[in-house]
Protein backbone atom coordinates (compact mmCIF):
# COMPACT_ATOMS: atom_id res chain seq x y z
CA UNK A 1 0.00 0.00 0.00
CA UNK A 2 1.35 3.17 -0.92
CA UNK A 3 2.08 5.80 1.63
CA UNK A 4 2.84 9.16 2.70
CA UNK A 5 6.41 9.77 2.83
CA UNK A 6 8.76 13.38 2.85
CA UNK A 7 10.97 14.37 -0.37
CA UNK A 8 13.01 17.24 0.72
CA UNK A 9 14.17 20.39 -0.90
CA UNK A 10 17.73 19.03 -1.23
CA UNK A 11 16.57 16.21 -3.56
CA UNK A 12 16.79 18.63 -6.52
CA UNK A 13 20.22 19.65 -5.84
CA UNK A 14 21.44 16.30 -5.21
CA UNK A 15 24.52 14.91 -7.14
CA UNK A 16 23.49 11.67 -6.79
CA UNK A 17 19.98 11.86 -8.24
CA UNK A 18 22.10 13.95 -11.04
CA UNK A 19 24.00 11.28 -12.00
CA UNK A 20 20.94 9.25 -13.07
CA UNK A 21 18.23 9.81 -16.16
CA UNK A 22 15.47 11.39 -15.23
CA UNK A 23 13.14 7.99 -15.46
CA UNK A 24 15.57 6.41 -12.36
CA UNK A 25 14.85 10.21 -9.94
CA UNK A 26 11.06 9.49 -10.68
CA UNK A 27 11.18 5.36 -9.89
CA UNK A 28 13.60 6.46 -6.78
CA UNK A 29 11.42 9.13 -5.43
CA UNK A 30 7.77 6.68 -6.31
CA UNK A 31 9.76 4.19 -4.49
CA UNK A 32 9.78 6.22 -1.02
CA UNK A 33 5.90 6.15 -1.48
CA UNK A 34 5.56 2.46 -1.75
CA UNK A 35 8.44 0.75 0.29
CA UNK A 36 7.68 -0.08 4.01
CA UNK A 37 8.20 1.83 7.07
CA UNK A 38 12.20 0.34 6.81
CA UNK A 39 12.44 1.58 3.28
CA UNK A 40 12.16 -1.87 1.80
CA UNK A 41 10.51 -3.02 -1.23
CA UNK A 42 10.48 -6.19 -3.13
CA UNK A 43 12.97 -5.93 -6.06
CA UNK A 44 10.90 -7.10 -8.95
CA UNK A 45 11.07 -4.60 -12.03
CA UNK A 46 7.08 -5.49 -13.23
CA UNK A 47 5.51 -5.03 -9.50
CA UNK A 48 7.49 -1.52 -9.34
CA UNK A 49 6.32 -0.68 -13.25
CA UNK A 50 2.49 -2.09 -12.28
CA UNK A 51 2.75 0.19 -9.18
CA UNK A 52 4.73 3.36 -10.71
CA UNK A 53 4.46 3.65 -14.62
CA UNK A 54 0.44 2.27 -14.78
CA UNK A 55 -0.31 5.28 -16.93
CA UNK A 56 3.14 4.78 -18.70
CA UNK A 57 2.80 1.85 -20.56
CA UNK A 58 6.04 3.30 -22.63
CA UNK A 59 7.79 2.95 -19.79
CA UNK A 60 8.27 -1.22 -19.73
CA UNK A 61 9.50 -3.62 -16.65
CA UNK A 62 12.43 -3.87 -19.08
CA UNK A 63 13.45 -0.24 -18.78
CA UNK A 64 12.55 -0.33 -14.75
CA UNK A 65 15.05 -2.59 -14.71
CA UNK A 66 17.63 -0.38 -15.85
CA UNK A 67 16.44 2.11 -13.24
CA UNK A 68 17.20 -0.33 -10.35
CA UNK A 69 20.47 -0.70 -11.85
CA UNK A 70 21.33 2.98 -12.07
CA UNK A 71 19.77 3.76 -8.92
CA UNK A 72 21.89 1.16 -7.39
CA UNK A 73 25.47 2.23 -9.14
CA UNK A 74 24.84 5.27 -7.79
CA UNK A 75 24.38 3.92 -3.97
CA UNK A 76 21.24 4.93 -3.66
CA UNK A 77 19.68 1.60 -3.24
CA UNK A 78 20.60 -2.06 -1.84
CA UNK A 79 19.64 -5.08 -3.73
CA UNK A 80 20.03 -8.55 -2.14
CA UNK A 81 18.44 -11.89 -1.87
CA UNK A 82 16.74 -13.00 1.58
CA UNK A 83 17.04 -16.26 2.76
CA UNK A 84 14.03 -17.16 0.11
CA UNK A 85 16.06 -16.82 -2.41
CA UNK A 86 13.62 -13.73 -3.51
CA UNK A 87 15.24 -10.28 -4.26
CA UNK A 88 14.77 -7.49 -2.80
CA UNK A 89 15.59 -3.53 -2.30
CA UNK A 90 16.03 -0.86 0.42
CA UNK A 91 16.64 3.22 0.17
CA UNK A 92 20.23 3.26 1.66
CA UNK A 93 19.63 6.31 3.25
CA UNK A 94 16.30 6.14 4.13
CA UNK A 95 16.99 7.00 8.22
CA UNK A 96 18.52 9.90 7.40
CA UNK A 97 15.66 11.17 5.52
CA UNK A 98 12.20 9.74 6.38
CA UNK A 99 10.93 10.15 10.15
CA UNK A 100 8.16 7.77 10.47
CA UNK A 101 5.83 8.34 12.88
CA UNK A 102 5.38 5.15 14.79
CA UNK A 103 6.71 2.68 12.59
CA UNK A 104 5.01 -0.78 11.70
CA UNK A 105 7.96 -3.94 11.72
CA UNK A 106 9.38 -4.61 8.57
CA UNK A 107 8.05 -7.90 6.75
CA UNK A 108 10.44 -8.21 4.37
CA UNK A 109 13.99 -9.30 5.03
CA UNK A 110 16.95 -7.03 6.42
CA UNK A 111 19.67 -6.01 3.99
CA UNK A 112 23.12 -7.91 5.48
CA UNK A 113 25.15 -5.42 3.94
CA UNK A 114 22.99 -2.05 5.92
CA UNK A 115 20.25 -3.36 8.72
CA UNK A 116 20.46 -4.96 12.19
CA UNK A 117 18.15 -7.03 13.96
CA UNK A 118 16.47 -4.35 15.25
CA UNK A 119 13.66 -4.20 13.52
CA UNK A 120 12.68 -7.68 13.21
CA UNK A 121 9.15 -8.52 14.92
CA UNK A 122 10.16 -9.01 18.41
CA UNK A 123 9.10 -11.65 20.72
CA UNK A 124 8.01 -12.46 24.00
CA UNK A 125 11.38 -11.59 25.40
CA UNK A 126 12.18 -8.68 23.27
CA UNK A 127 8.24 -7.24 24.84
CA UNK A 128 9.44 -8.59 28.35
CA UNK A 129 13.28 -7.12 28.09
CA UNK A 130 11.79 -3.58 27.35
CA UNK A 131 9.16 -3.43 30.17
CA UNK A 132 11.71 -3.94 32.21
CA UNK A 133 10.72 -7.89 33.08
CA UNK A 134 13.47 -10.32 33.53
CA UNK A 135 12.40 -13.91 32.07
CA UNK A 136 12.50 -16.66 34.62
CA UNK A 137 15.32 -20.03 33.95
CA UNK A 138 13.44 -22.43 32.93
CA UNK A 139 12.04 -25.22 35.10
CA UNK A 140 13.01 -29.20 35.03
CA UNK A 141 10.50 -31.31 33.24
CA UNK A 142 8.29 -33.27 35.84
CA UNK A 143 7.85 -30.80 38.60
CA UNK A 144 5.15 -27.84 38.58
CA UNK A 145 5.57 -24.67 40.61
CA UNK A 146 2.35 -24.34 43.10
CA UNK A 147 1.65 -20.78 44.05
CA UNK A 148 2.88 -21.87 47.67
CA UNK A 149 6.08 -21.97 46.34
CA UNK A 150 6.70 -25.21 46.83
CA UNK A 151 7.88 -28.17 44.29
CA UNK A 152 6.70 -31.22 43.93
CA UNK A 153 6.23 -34.25 41.03
CA UNK A 154 3.00 -34.64 39.41
CA UNK A 155 0.76 -37.04 40.56
CA UNK A 156 1.09 -40.15 37.40
CA UNK A 157 -1.51 -42.84 37.57
CA UNK A 158 0.00 -46.27 36.12
CA UNK A 159 -2.47 -49.48 34.58
CA UNK A 160 -1.62 -53.09 36.12
CA UNK A 161 0.90 -53.75 32.76
CA UNK A 162 2.93 -50.98 33.84
CA UNK A 163 1.85 -48.02 31.11
CA UNK A 164 1.79 -44.41 32.18
CA UNK A 165 -2.12 -43.76 32.27
CA UNK A 166 -1.33 -39.80 32.85
CA UNK A 167 -1.05 -37.39 35.13
CA UNK A 168 -3.97 -36.87 37.84
CA UNK A 169 -4.35 -34.03 40.79
CA UNK A 170 -3.29 -31.12 38.20
CA UNK A 171 -4.60 -28.45 40.56
CA UNK A 172 -2.46 -25.51 39.63
CA UNK A 173 -4.81 -22.56 38.08
CA UNK A 174 -4.57 -22.33 33.92
CA UNK A 175 -3.20 -18.52 34.39
CA UNK A 176 0.13 -18.21 36.98
CA UNK A 177 2.46 -15.78 37.52
CA UNK A 178 5.82 -16.82 35.41
CA UNK A 179 8.69 -14.69 37.12
CA UNK A 180 6.38 -11.87 37.43
CA UNK A 181 5.36 -11.40 33.97
CA UNK A 182 1.81 -10.24 34.45
CA UNK A 183 -0.36 -9.64 31.56
CA UNK A 184 -1.23 -5.95 32.99
CA UNK A 185 2.94 -5.10 32.54
CA UNK A 186 2.29 -4.81 28.66
CA UNK A 187 0.56 -1.53 28.21
CA UNK A 188 -1.60 -0.85 24.77
CA UNK A 189 0.64 2.20 24.24
CA UNK A 190 3.62 1.66 25.69
CA UNK A 191 6.36 4.93 25.79
CA UNK A 192 8.90 1.76 24.20
CA UNK A 193 6.99 -0.91 23.21
CA UNK A 194 4.60 0.87 21.03
CA UNK A 195 1.04 -0.20 19.85
CA UNK A 196 -0.49 -3.26 21.31
CA UNK A 197 -1.10 -4.80 17.61
CA UNK A 198 2.23 -6.45 16.27
CA UNK A 199 2.83 -7.85 13.02
CA UNK A 200 2.84 -11.41 12.86
CA UNK A 201 3.97 -12.00 9.50
CA UNK A 202 2.18 -13.23 5.88
CA UNK A 203 -1.39 -14.76 5.74
CA UNK A 204 -0.21 -18.30 5.51
CA UNK A 205 -1.57 -19.81 2.30
CA UNK A 206 -3.67 -23.34 1.80
CA UNK A 207 -7.11 -24.76 1.07
CA UNK A 208 -8.44 -23.06 5.06
CA UNK A 209 -7.65 -19.77 3.52
CA UNK A 210 -10.94 -17.30 2.36
CA UNK A 211 -10.45 -16.16 -1.79
CA UNK A 212 -9.14 -12.85 -1.86
CA UNK A 213 -12.10 -10.08 -2.64
CA UNK A 214 -11.68 -8.46 -5.71
CA UNK A 215 -10.66 -5.28 -5.80
CA UNK A 216 -9.90 -3.41 -8.59
CA UNK A 217 -7.90 0.65 -9.13
CA UNK A 218 -9.15 2.78 -11.39
CA UNK A 219 -5.46 2.53 -12.46
CA UNK A 220 -5.81 -1.17 -13.41
CA UNK A 221 -9.17 -0.81 -15.48
CA UNK A 222 -7.70 2.19 -17.50
CA UNK A 223 -4.12 0.67 -18.22
CA UNK A 224 -6.13 -2.17 -19.36
CA UNK A 225 -8.23 -0.04 -21.33
CA UNK A 226 -4.69 1.76 -22.93
CA UNK A 227 -3.53 -1.72 -23.73
CA UNK A 228 -6.53 -2.20 -25.75
CA UNK A 229 -6.27 0.60 -28.03
CA UNK A 230 -4.28 1.03 -31.12
CA UNK A 231 -2.77 3.98 -29.84
CA UNK A 232 -2.12 5.82 -27.10
CA UNK A 233 -4.57 8.53 -26.33
CA UNK A 234 -4.36 12.12 -24.84
CA UNK A 235 -3.14 12.21 -21.70
CA UNK A 236 -6.13 14.60 -20.68
CA UNK A 237 -8.58 12.26 -21.98
CA UNK A 238 -7.09 9.61 -19.77
CA UNK A 239 -6.93 11.93 -16.50
CA UNK A 240 -10.95 12.55 -17.68
CA UNK A 241 -11.25 8.74 -18.05
CA UNK A 242 -9.87 7.94 -15.05
CA UNK A 243 -12.04 9.98 -12.78
CA UNK A 244 -15.06 8.71 -13.99
CA UNK A 245 -14.20 4.99 -13.44
CA UNK A 246 -13.14 6.12 -9.81
CA UNK A 247 -16.26 7.51 -9.26
CA UNK A 248 -18.11 4.25 -10.66
CA UNK A 249 -15.99 2.08 -8.15
CA UNK A 250 -16.69 4.45 -5.54
CA UNK A 251 -20.55 4.32 -6.03
CA UNK A 252 -19.91 0.07 -5.50
CA UNK A 253 -20.12 -0.88 -9.59
CA UNK A 254 -18.71 -3.89 -10.01
CA UNK A 255 -15.65 -4.03 -12.10
CA UNK A 256 -16.79 -6.11 -14.43
CA UNK A 257 -19.73 -3.67 -15.45
CA UNK A 258 -16.99 -0.68 -15.68
CA UNK A 259 -14.88 -3.18 -18.24
CA UNK A 260 -17.89 -4.10 -20.62
CA UNK A 261 -19.03 -0.04 -20.30
CA UNK A 262 -15.30 0.74 -21.45
CA UNK A 263 -14.81 -1.77 -24.34
CA UNK A 264 -18.07 -0.30 -25.94
CA UNK A 265 -16.82 2.97 -25.22
CA UNK A 266 -13.27 2.21 -26.25
CA UNK A 267 -15.16 0.78 -29.71
CA UNK A 268 -17.56 3.76 -30.26
CA UNK A 269 -14.92 6.34 -29.03
CA UNK A 270 -17.18 8.51 -27.46
CA UNK A 271 -16.32 11.71 -24.77
CA UNK A 272 -15.65 10.32 -21.23
CA UNK A 273 -18.71 11.30 -19.95
CA UNK A 274 -21.07 9.50 -21.73
CA UNK A 275 -18.89 6.01 -19.82
CA UNK A 276 -21.92 6.07 -17.40
CA UNK A 277 -24.65 5.71 -19.85
CA UNK A 278 -22.56 3.13 -21.08
CA UNK A 279 -21.96 1.24 -17.73
CA UNK A 280 -25.60 1.46 -17.50
CA UNK A 281 -26.55 -0.48 -20.62
CA UNK A 282 -23.98 -2.98 -19.80
CA UNK A 283 -25.98 -3.64 -16.46
CA UNK A 284 -29.24 -2.96 -17.05
CA UNK A 285 -29.83 -3.73 -21.12
CA UNK A 286 -32.36 -6.70 -21.36
CA UNK A 287 -31.63 -9.53 -23.78
CA UNK A 288 -32.98 -9.06 -26.78
CA UNK A 289 -36.21 -11.37 -27.67
CA UNK A 290 -36.56 -13.62 -30.65
CA UNK A 291 -39.06 -12.58 -33.31
CA UNK A 292 -42.04 -14.33 -32.89
CA UNK A 293 -42.65 -16.41 -35.94
CA UNK A 294 -44.64 -15.57 -38.88
CA UNK A 295 -48.35 -17.46 -39.18
CA UNK A 296 -49.35 -18.20 -42.83
CA UNK A 297 -52.51 -18.20 -43.70
CA UNK A 298 -54.69 -19.29 -46.71
CA UNK A 299 -56.49 -16.59 -48.67
CA UNK A 300 -60.22 -17.25 -48.71
CA UNK A 301 -63.13 -15.16 -50.24
CA UNK A 302 -65.07 -13.19 -47.56
CA UNK A 303 -68.16 -14.18 -47.08
CA UNK A 304 -69.64 -10.63 -47.15
CA UNK A 305 -68.09 -9.52 -50.07
CA UNK A 306 -69.47 -6.11 -49.81
CA UNK A 307 -68.91 -5.57 -45.89
CA UNK A 308 -65.16 -6.66 -46.73
CA UNK A 309 -64.39 -4.34 -49.94
CA UNK A 310 -66.75 -1.72 -49.43
CA UNK A 311 -68.30 -1.68 -53.05
CA UNK A 312 -64.73 -1.61 -54.80
CA UNK A 313 -65.28 -4.53 -56.59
Amino acid sequence: MARIRTIKPEAFVSESLAGVSLTAERTFLGLLTQADDQGRHRDHAAIIAGQLWVLRPEHRPSDVETDLAQLADAGLICRYTGLDDKRYLHVVTWSRHQKINRPSKSRLPACPHHDGHADTVPGVAALAAGAGITEPSPQSHGTLRETSGEVREPAVNSTADGEVAGQSDFTEPSVREQGGFREAAVTPHGPDLGPRTMDLGDIPSGGASAPAPDTVSAQQLIAEYVAGCDHRPPSDFLGHLSRVVKKLLDEGIAPAHIRAGLECHRAKGLHPSTLPSLVHEAMNAAPAKPNAPVVHRAWTNPTDVEAAFGGDL
